[in-house]
């Protein structure tokens, strides 16, 4: 703790619960928490941390992680890295800013094609990283450039061709490493009162069709092609099925929520057991949305 410290990095928390850290409320424990605020300690401190063979992991607001176990290492929020420079139809953003914020700001500037994000309760790098998106958009349509620390401890600029944008999923979930800093996106000028209704009017359908009432992490699983991951839950008669204390939503099928103090190991057999039955009656492989960490 001390060796952290003396690093200077930035505020460094120890044994902390990620009840305030992740959506889905959980009480796992990390080792150490250190808040960074610049990319100059960033580099010093993921140096350090390689060096000495310690795990590391870079949180946003912990909105689609699982912890299944308390997590031995350090945990690394950039939440200080929440620069955001808008010029026309550009936004220049840092990793640490809130999805929803930005969504909402582009709205009132009459800029459209955040739309989808207005409900997505990330930060702009785990939604790059986890390529966010709702209502048939996501994170891939709006994003020309991602500046990224490399492995090397480089500071370097990747291109929306690089990024390998498809539904959920990135080049940084197969390229260990990276770090996302931050990133440029492009809008277009629309008209304020209809992006608004756009947005009014999607609130409107989550909060009829979705749990919000509890902590959850969104959806759990991908929509398998032309099929919905909840039509099959409901099938295999799971909607309402409870493990500890996660329950698989009575509301949104594709939901699981923390009803009762649950633990990652709770949300955890559960979703195994979903995947298996939907398995053995359909013969389709669930891919789950959200990122378990063991």
């Amino acid at each position: 703790m001390n060796k952290l410290k003396d690093l200077k990095c930035g505020k460094v928390h120890e044994n902390v619960s990620l009840k305030n850290y992740t959506t889905y409320k959980l009480n796992e424990k990390t080792k150490y928490l250190i808040e960074v605020e610049s990319i100059k300690n960033l580099k010093k401190l993921v140096k350090y941390l390689r060096e000495n063979d310690i795990k590391f992991k870079i949180i946003g607001n912990g909105s689609n992680l699982i912890f299944v176990n308390d997590y031995d290492g350090v945990l690394i929020k950039l939440k200080d890295f929440d620069e955001c420079e808008i010029k026309d139809t550009t936004i220049k953003v840092g990793a640490g800013y809130s999805l929803i914020k930005l969504a909402l700001k582009a709205c009132n500037l009459g800029l459209t094609g955040l739309e989808f994000a207005a409900g997505i309760p990330g930060t702009i790098g785990g939604a790059i990283y986890m390529n966010a998106g709702a209502y048939k958009s996501d994170m891939g349509y709006i994003v020309s450039e991602v500046y990224v620390l490399t492995p090397d401890l480089e500071i370097k600029t990747l291109y929306n061709k690089e990024l390998n944008f498809h539904y959920r999923d990135s080049f940084f979930q197969h390229n260990e490493g990276y770090i996302i800093l931050g990133c440029k996106l492009v809008l277009k000028h629309g008209k304020k009162e209809a992006i608004k209704e756009v947005i009014e009017d999607r609130k409107k359908r989550r909060l009829m069709s979705q749990p919000l009432e509890y902590p959850s992490a969104g959806s759990v699983f991908r929509n398998p092609p032309d099929d919905y991951a909840g039509r099959l839950i409901e099938e295999i008669g799971y909607k309402g099925k409870k493990i500890g204390g996660a329950e698989v939503s009575m509301k949104h099928a594709n939901f699981i929520v923390n009803v009762d103090n649950a633990t990652g190991k709770d949300i955890k057999t559960l979703i195994d057991e979903i995947k298996n039955e939907v398995k053995n009656k359909y013969d389709i492989d669930l891919k789950v949305e959200q990122e378990i960490i063991e």
